[in-house]
């Protein structure tokens, strides 16, 4: 049973994750009158294809309306450099804080690939849940590995921390999404990872302790989806 707290979370998700979308189809389709229907005979419609929890995705390369997304990316690109020396103690992110996820990823180096997604899986699910609205003081804020070994964080968080940890571990940017969903039980949303592993999608969920098959995950519907280089926009095929 999931607590009304943990429901009001996953609502905060769901503001959060909606309000991506709409940036993303503003700028990926922008507004109507002779402007738009000019465009329209011009361009050719997008094909969709076959994508993970019975949808099928459209394909953009557009990044610019997931500001909060690359500004991560950004950060997580700087931070080794930037981490200073101090104890796991201090209040402010440091060296330590680092080091300490660093030396888990070396732990689990060595094992195969699914060996590596059910330890990060499991890793991350045992940091605790909080809102960014009382760990940053902001209502969305996308935090990197390193922020989140220090802080913890919201559903998005824990998506971000596994892709990054399996990028370390050496999987590719085509094998790895970060997805928002509605929960379609709880009629909230939520944001999750999937995982391209041995042509099946895998679900690495911070609600979930098991890591899973998309297929055998009925309740989630897919909005978008986000790697490094593209984002995905899905549309739920009934049936």
């Amino acid at each position: 049973m999931i607590s009304n707290q943990e429901i009001d979370r996953r609502r905060f998700c769901t503001r959060i994750l909606t309000g991506s979308l709409a940036a993303a189809v503003s700028v990926a389709v922008p507004g109507g009158g002779a402007w738009a229907a000019k465009k329209k005979r011009r361009r050719k419609k997008k094909k969709s294809s076959p994508s993970f929890f019975r949808s099928r995705e459209t394909k953009s390369s557009n990044m610019k309306p997931f500001k909060k997304w690359t500004g991560a990316l950004k950060r997580y690109s700087k931070e080794a450099a930037s981490a200073k020396k101090g104890t796991c103690k201090s209040k402010t992110m440091n060296e330590c804080h680092y080091q300490e996820w660093t030396k888990f990823l070396i732990s689990v180096k060595d094992k195969g690939p699914k060996e590596k997604i059910l330890a990060i899986n499991s890793h991350m699910n045992k940091a605790k849940y909080i809102l960014d609205k009382t760990n940053w003081g902001i209502k969305d804020y996308w935090a990197t590995p390193f922020e989140f070994m220090k802080r913890f964080g919201d559903c998005e968080d824990y998506a971000i921390a596994k892709y990054m940890s399996l990028r370390r571990l050496g999987f590719k940017n085509n094998q790895l999404r970060v997805v928002a969903v509605k929960d379609m039980n709880l009629k909230v949303g939520h944001a999750v990872l999937v995982v391209y592993l041995d042509g099946k999608t895998l679900l690495l969920d911070n609600q979930i302790k098991q890591v899973v098959s998309t297929k055998k995950v009925r309740h989630y519907q897919p909005v978008f989806s986000i790697n490094e280089k593209n984002w995905w926009r899905h549309r739920v095929v009934s049936g």
